[in-house]
C-alpha cells in the first residue's frame, strides 16, 4: 500500500511538468475530429467567380483557388463576431470540416506598417471581441490563427505599447483555451525575413506562447516553405535553450510556389504553393492569405485596398508570372 501510495505521489508531483512540456494547451486533436479542411464556400474568390463565370481566367480561378481550403478572415468588418463566428464553425462542423480562422482585430494593428492599420478601438474593446470570437466558436474544433503581424515589428512602438499588446495577446490565449476548448491556437511569429529566431522566440514566450498551441509563419508573404521550417526549427532552439519548451508550427503556402523576391506588398511573378495539408515540414502547411487578394495600395496591386481580391493577380499567380 505505501509503494502505492509512494508511486502515485511521484506521479502528481510529475504532472505538472508534463504538462509544461506538453505541445498544446488542449487534449483534443482537431484534425482527427474532422473529415478534412473546410472550404470557405463564401471566399472572395468564390463570389469572383459566381459573379463572372463568362471570363476567360473563371475556370483556372474557380479550379486552382476557389476550392482550395483556406482561411476567413475576422475583424470589425464582420459585424456581430459571436454570430458569424458561430454561423462558420458551426457551417464546417455540419460538414464535418476543420475551418480555419483568422483573428485579426487586435487595438492599434498593423501600427507600424499601415496597410491593414485597425482594429478595435481599446484593450477592453479587443478584450471583449476575442471572448465573442471564442464564444462563438464554442466546442466545436477549429485551427485559430491569431493576430498575424501582430509580433513582427515593434520598431515605431514604446515599451508600454508592446507591453500592452503582449497583454492583450495573453490574454485572447486565455479565453480561447476557456472557451474554445477544441481550437488549436497559433501565435504568429512573423517569417523568416523579419527578425531572428531569438528575438522572435522572446516576444512569442512574452506574449504566452507557452499556453497556446503553436506558431505560425509566412502568413501573407512568400519565403519557401523550406526556408520557414528552418526558421521555425531555429525558433524552437531558442525557445528551448531559453525557456524549456518548443511548439508546433505552421505555414502560410498560399503564395510561397516562387519564393520570395525581397518586397512584401503585391510583388510581381509569384506563384501559389502548396495547398492545405497536414505535414510537409511543419504541422501543417495552410493557405492563409487568399491568392489574389492585395496586400494594400502598392505593387502589383497599385490602386487597390487591403483585402481586395484581383483577379488579373490572382491568375498570373496560378501560373507564375
Amino acid at each position: 500500500m505505501r509503494r502505492r501510495l509512494r508511486a502515485l505521489t511521484t506521479a502528481l508531483l510529475a504532472l505538472p511538468l508534463a504538462l509544461t512540456l506538453a505541445p498544446s494547451a488542449h487534449a483534443a486533436d482537431p484534425t482527427t475530429m474532422t473529415s478534412g479542411f473546410y472550404v470557405d464556400p463564401d471566399s472572395s474568390a468564390k463570389r469572383w467567380v459566381a459573379a463572372n463565370p463568362n471570363d476567360g481566367r473563371a475556370a483556372a480561378i474557380n479550379s486552382s483557388l476557389a476550392n482550395t481550403p483556406a482561411a476567413r478572415w475576422f475583424g470589425a468588418w464582420s459585424g456581430a463576431i459571436g454570430s458569424v463566428a458561430g454561423a462558420y464553425a458551426g457551417a464546417a462542423d455540419r460538414a464535418d470540416k476543420l475551418p480555419i480562422m483568422v483573428a485579426y482585430n487586435v487595438y492599434n494593428r498593423d501600427y507600424c506598417g499601415g496597410h491593414s492599420a485597425g482594429g478595435a478601438s481599446s484593450p477592453s474593446a479587443y478584450a471583449t471581441w476575442i471572448s465573442q470570437f471564442a464564444g462563438g466558436i464554442g466546442n466545436r474544433p477549429a485551427v485559430v490563427i491569431l493576430e498575424p503581424d501582430s509580433l513582427g515589428d515593434y520598431g515605431c512602438m514604446t515599451q508600454a505599447q508592446i507591453t500592452e499588446r503582449q497583454n492583450m495577446l495573453s490574454g485572447a490565449i486565455s479565453t480561447l483555451g476557456r472557451q474554445a476548448p477544441n481550437a488549436w491556437v497559433y501565435m504568429d511569429a512573423g517569417n523568416p525575413g523579419w527578425v531572428d529566431a531569438g528575438t522572435m522566440a522572446q516576444r512569442l514566450h512574452n506574449a504566452g506562447l507557452r499556453q497556446a498551441h503553436g506558431f505560425s509563419l509566412n502568413i501573407s508573404n512568400y519565403f519557401t516553405t523550406a526556408e520557414n521550417t528552418n526558421f521555425g526549427n531555429a525558433v524552437n532552439r531558442e525557445l528551448s535553450a531559453r525557456y524549456g519548451y518548443t511548439k508546433p508550427f505552421v505555414v502560410d503556402t498560399s503564395r510561397n510556389g516562387n519564393g520570395s523576391n525581397g518586397q512584401w506588398c503585391n510583388p510581381a511573378g509569384r506563384k501559389i504553393g502548396t495547398p492545405t495539408q497536414t505535414g510537409g515540414g511543419a504541422e501543417m502547411l495552410l493557405w492563409i492569405k487568399t491568392p489574389g487578394e492585395s496586400d494594400g495600395n502598392c505593387g502589383v496591386g497599385a490602386g487597390s485596398s487591403a483585402g481586395q481580391f484581383l483577379p488579373e493577380v490572382a491568375y498570373k499567380m496560378i501560373y507564375g508570372y
